[in-house]
């Protein structure tokens, strides 16, 4: 039986999230702790915290997983952009503690028009940084990129390097999101094509280091290099497609998160549904 959630508001306050996360009937969930789209965060109320800990006791939901805001950039030149993109994993490694959320996924960033090398030494000193000054047991996990220009994280390469630079190894494991993989070229639609990747990524970097899955199909085709969510099913990787990755090691035995659209054609629930119907 397939783990599988979306990701939930926390409008409100944070612990609604937990019933937002029942009522769509997930066993995981994946939030933004605060504004995504900003700079200034608040600490969070004890009452609050408290508040989330104990919804979430009261289910069987988990792992809640945390997801870094979009503005951070870990791999960029601009000196006070990284040192606020540090500043920000720190604080959300943190409140990770505070919450009792096992993981938070983060996106490795831009280079901007540094070399590879040089964008992955940034994102080593930013995560040796944050985890430094976060003594607790949160386990940051680096997200595959789509192909993005400049992006540092749209290679199995690219994670392998940064993992073998982090001093707290035990803290760090990897998010492998599908739509990420298959923009990046990697294929994802038949069992050849999926032991190939899964084997690539076994060599490169380990299995049993992948934590959480984004289980998002794709609007871009392979190799495209978009960054663009589609509903299970409806996208480039396909039902068909989704049918294999779901019944395939490790994707079958890893808490799987989906990060599609709600629209006319499918909300969270259906999607929900989709990923439970094509695992059998």
């Amino acid at each position: 039986m397939v783990k599988v959630g979306v990701h939930v508001s926390i409008a409100g306050s944070i612990e609604k999230a937990v019933e937002r996360a029942e009522s769509a009937s997930c066993d995981t969930f994946q939030i933004f702790s605060r504004n995504p789209r900003g700079w200034a965060w608040k600490d969070l109320p004890e009452e609050n915290v408290q508040a989330f800990r104990d919804a979430l006791k009261k289910t069987s939901i988990f792992p809640p997983v945390d997801h870094m805001p979009y503005l951070p950039n870990l791999a960029g030149p601009n000196p006070d952009y990284y040192e606020k993109s540090v500043a920000t994993l720190n604080a959300e490694l943190k409140r990770c503690g505070q919450l009792g959320i096992p993981y938070l996924v983060t996106h490795l960033g831009h280079h901007t028009g540094m070399t590879i090398e040089d964008g992955r030494q940034k994102v080593i000193s930013a995560i040796n940084l944050a985890l430094g000054e976060a003594p607790n047991d949160v386990m940051l996990l680096l997200e595959n990129t789509a192909g993005e220009k400049n992006g540092v994280g749209n290679t199995f390469e690219d994670i392998s390097a940064v993992l073998d630079g982090v001093h707290e190894r035990h803290r760090a494991g990897v998010c492998f999101d599908t739509c990420h993989a298959f923009g990046a070229g990697y294929d994802l639609r038949t069992d050849d094509a999926i032991e190939e990747t899964t084997g690539r990524f076994d060599k490169l970097i380990g299995l049993g280091e992948i934590r959480v899955i984004h289980c998002n199909d794709s609007k871009g085709e392979l190799g495209s290099g978009l960054d663009r969510h589609e509903h299970i099913g409806m996208g480039h990787i396909g039902e068909e497609g989704f049918r294999r990755i779901l019944r395939h090691e490790p994707f079958s035995r890893l808490p799987l998160i989906c990060e599609t659209p709600v629209d006319a054609r499918r909300d969270d629930a259906g999607n929900i549904a989709k990923v439970r119907e094509l695992a059998g």
